[in-house]
């Protein structure tokens, strides 16, 4: 299993969702978040703003859904063709275990299900 965390800019947000879901992956956490990539901001006049608007998608998958859901996310979040300075940026990390708290059930990387006694 994968953790996929996805800064994009808010207005793309409920584009990326939707896709989601059509794709089959409902499960996202959907944060309100500030602040800067690369360049630093963005400059207009004589102010500068270095903490800009942005969401943060938090989303679990199945190592074999991992690559699709990014290219699913990339091109729900992308500005135009080639896209542009701002769009977000996606990380990857593994997930060593799941708990879902309601059923007590522990997921394994391996597909492993287990009762956890409380």
């Amino acid at each position: 299993m994968h953790l996929i965390k996805a800064i994009v800019r808010p207005e793309r947000s409920d584009r990326i969702l939707s896709d989601l879901m059509e794709a089959g992956f409902p499960a996202v956490t959907k944060f309100s978040v500030v602040g800067r990539g690369k360049q630093r901001g963005i400059k207009i006049g004589d102010i500068t703003y270095d903490e800009l608007q942005k969401d943060l998608l938090f989303t679990v998958v199945k190592d074999a859904d991992c690559e699709y859901v990014i290219r699913t996310i990339m091109k729900a979040a992308r500005s135009g063709d080639k896209g542009a300075f701002g769009d977000g940026k996606i990380f990857v990390t593994p997930v060593v275990e799941a708990y879902t708290i309601s059923s007590g059930i522990k997921e394994s990387p391996d597909g492993g299900l287990e009762e956890v006694q409380v």
